[in-house]
């Protein structure tokens, strides 16, 4: 993928099912959907379906060209790859740092998985009923827009109203033009001299 891909929310067409919050999730397990519920790994969806009493719509991160979440990063753990903002889990201390960045609220801290299990800190304890256990270790999540999936993001392809598109570099450089010439038809029709038109 390019620069500047992301998956853009129409408001107007989001009817709130979280289809895309489930598609998400699974297709990040790595297992399918009539086994996931077997798993007794978390519900850890990259998006989040907001709703209010005006708008129902998915906030997910939108790969920012400057990426005020990578450049919060005290370790580098985010970096731009192949056109996607991703988090590098391996190097990531949880640091929520990130999170305070991100203008959108699309950054969140969940636990860390291997093959479906929480992972444990084995330097750092927590006091529980049983004594002193391996604390969990937490890492940034964001959407990666499923890089490495055949079919794109998971989010996009199963949206029964087709809220969600993929942006991509070159859709945004024609609906750029597109309404830059629709100003100057506009302004054209209306009569509207540029200001010092007339000096």
């Amino acid at each position: 993928m390019t620069a500047s891909t992301f998956v853009l929310a129409d408001p107007t067409k989001c009817i709130g099912c979280q289809s895309c919050e489930i598609a998400c999730a699974v297709a990040h397990l790595g297992t399918s959907i009539t086994t996931a519920g077997e798993m007794e790994a978390p519900f850890q969806p990259r998006l989040r379906v907001v709703r209010t009493s005006q708008v129902t719509m998915p906030i997910q991160c939108r790969h920012c060209e400057d990426a005020p979440c990578a450049n919060a990063c005290p370790v580098g753990a985010i970096v731009r790859q192949d056109g996607v903002v991703l988090v590098k889990e391996e190097k990531c201390i949880g640091c929520k740092t990130c999170v305070l960045a991100c203008p959108f609220g699309a950054m969140d801290v969940v636990p860390a998985l291997d093959k479906g299990q929480r992972v444990r800190q084995p330097g750092l304890k927590v006091q529980t009923d049983e004594g002193a256990a391996p604390k969990e270790r937490y890492v940034a999540h964001k959407c990666d827009l499923c890089i490495g999936r055949p079919g794109g993001p998971a989010c996009v392809e199963v949206c029964l109203a087709r809220a969600l598109v993929l942006v991509k570099r070159g859709t945004m450089a024609r609906s750029v033009k597109s309404r830059r010439t629709a100003s100057a038809m506009q302004i054209a029709r209306s009569g509207v001299q540029p200001a010092g038109a007339n000096r």
